[in-house]
C-alpha cells in the first residue's frame, strides 16, 4: 500500500470537476464525481436530527441500495431547513445531472454545505451543472478543482489516494473532503467522498465504510457541534477488474484496512485545519476497561472547550483532561491514570498513576509549542485502548464564526 495525495479521479473511470456559480464569491462553488459505469454506493450520514435535504434523499438511495453514478456537491449553501422548497430544489439538482449525463435520476447523489437556512439559488446551480459537462476529466486537475469547489471556511483542499493489490490487478482509492467548523465526534461530522475502482458487494462496501467511521471521522472534534449535512460516501465502480469481493475473506480485509487508512488521513487533516486551529492534538488512550470506554474518554477529552483552550496557551493543565475523563461516561479508576504530553520540541509526564508529578513548568510549555501535540494516557482498568484527533480553540475561531454569514 502507498499512500498519496492525489484525488477522486485516481481510480479507473472516474471523472471530475469543479466550477464557479456564483453562489460564492469568485471562488469554485459546485463539484461533480463522475463514474463512466453504474456504481455500487454506501454512505454514513449525521445523526443530528435535523438534516438537509440531501441527506434525507441520499438516505433513500443507500435504502435501495442501487448502483450511482455521479456525486453533485454545491458549497455556499447547505440547502438546510429550507422546507418544501429546499427538498425540490434538491431533486433538480439530481434531474439536471441526469439530465445533462443521460442517466437514471436515481443514480445521482446529491450534497451540500454552506449557510443554514437559506433557500438555494437553484437556478445558478442548475446553468452550472448544464455548463459542466465539457470539463469533466480524469486527469488530476479535475480532482484538484472538484476538492477546491467543495470548500467553506477550510483553509486548504483534502484529498488522499492510495493503491494496493488484489492477485494481479492494481487497485486504487480516491477521496477528498471538506471540514473544518461545526466538527464532532457523531458518524460522519463533514463532507468525505471516496471513489474506488475495486469490485465490491454494497453490503460489504456498507460494513468497511460503518466500521471504519467508528474510529476515523467519528474521533474527531474542533467544536463540538454535529453539522445538520454530515456525510461520507464511497462509489464503486468495479473497473480495476479483480473478482467481486462477496464474503469476508482475505481480499476484504486488505480493502478495508487500506480505506480506514483513507479514512483517518482525511479525519486528520480536518482536524488540522479546524477553524482559527493553531494545534493538532492526538489522544492516545491505553489499558482502558472496554473499547467504548476508551472512545468515550477520547471523545470527551478532545471536545473539551477547556482543555482545548489550555493547548492554545501552551498551558499543561493536565487536571481538564482528567476532569473531562471523569464526565465522560466512562469506566474508570483514576488513581491508575498516567499521562504525557509530547512534541518534536520533547516529551514531559505529568501524572503517574494518578498522583501529580513535580514537572518543570517551563519544559512544558516548551514541549507544548508544537503544532502537533501527543497527549499519552496509559490506564489500570484493561486492555482496550482508542485514538482521537480534536485541535486548540483560538480567539481566530471565535472570528470566523461570528462573521460567518458576512
Amino acid at each position: 500500500m502507498r499512500i498519496n495525495h492525489d484525488g477522486v479521479t485516481k481510480p479507473k473511470g472516474f471523472l471530475a470537476c469543479g466550477r464557479y456559480t456564483g453562489l460564492k464569491n469568485k471562488r469554485r462553488d459546485l463539484a461533480i464525481v463522475f463514474s463512466e459505469v453504474p456504481a455500487n454506493f454506501a454512505g454514513v450520514f449525521t445523526t443530528n436530527k435535523v438534516k438537509a435535504a440531501p441527506v434525507l434523499r441520499n438516505l433513500e438511495i443507500r435504502e435501495k441500495g442501487g448502483k450511482v453514478q455521479a456525486v453533485v456537491v454545491n458549497s455556499g449553501n447547505a440547502n438546510a431547513c429550507t422546507g418544501e422548497q429546499g427538498l425540490i430544489d434538491n431533486q433538480t439538482m439530481a434531474q439536471t445531472v441526469a439530465d445533462t449525463f443521460n442517466i437514471d435520476v436515481d443514480t445521482v447523489v446529491t450534497a451540500s454545505t454552506g449557510v443554514i437556512g437559506v433557500p438555494l439559488p437553484i437556478d445558478k446551480i442548475v446553468e452550472g451543472i448544464e455548463k459542466s459537462s465539457t470539463f469533466l476529466t480524469g486527469d488530476r486537475q479535475g480532482a484538484i478543482d472538484a476538492a477546491s469547489a467543495i470548500m467553506t471556511t477550510d483553509t486548504v483542499p483534502k484529498e488522499v489516494s492510495a493503491h494496493f493489490m488484489i492477485g494481479d490487478k492494481e487497485i486504487n482509492i480516491g477521496a477528498m473532503a471538506k471540514g473544518s467548523g461545526m466538527i464532532h465526534p457523531n458518524m460522519a461530522t463533514m463532507l468525505a467522498f471516496v471513489t474506488t475502482d475495486l469490485a465490491i458487494s454494497t453490503e460489504l462496501l456498507q460494513k468497511a465504510m460503518s466500521e471504519s467511521t467508528l474510529d476515523s471521522y467519528n474521533m474527531i472534534s474542533v467544536d463540538g457541534d454535529t453539522s445538520t449535512n454530515d456525510m461520507v460516501s464511497i462509489m464503486a465502480n468495479g473497473m480495476a477488474g479483480n473478482e467481486e469481493i462477496t464474503e469476508e475473506n482475505e481480499d476484504y480485509e486488505k480493502f478495508k484496512e487500506v480505506l480506514h487508512v483513507i479514512n483517518m488521513e482525511l479525519a486528520k487533516m480536518i482536524v488540522k485545519d479546524g477553524e482559527g486551529a493553531t494545534k493538532l492534538l492526538e489522544v492516545k488512550i491505553s489499558g482502558a476497561k472496554t473499547k467504548d470506554d476508551a472512545r468515550k474518554m477520547c471523545k470527551s477529552i478532545i471536545n473539551s472547550s477547556l482543555v482545548k483552550t489550555a493547548f492554545f496557551g501552551e498551558d499543561a493543565n493536565w487536571g481538564r483532561i482528567l476532569c473531562s475523563m471523569g464526565y465522560s461516561g466512562a469506566d474508570l479508576d483514576p488513581s491508575g491514570v498516567s499521562l504525557e504530553f509530547k512534541s518534536r520540541f520533547g516529551s514531559i509526564r505529568v501524572l503517574e498513576d494518578g498522583v501529580p508529578l513535580d514537572f518543570n513548568e517551563e519544559i512544558a510549555s516548551e514541549v507544548l509549542k508544537g503544532s502537533a501535540i501527543e497527549v499519552l494516557i496509559t490506564m489500570k482498568d484493561g486492555d482496550a485502548s482508542s485514538i482521537g484527533w480534536g485541535c486548540d480553540m483560538s480567539y481566530e475561531y471565535v472570528r470566523i464564526n461570528g462573521d460567518y454569514r458576512s
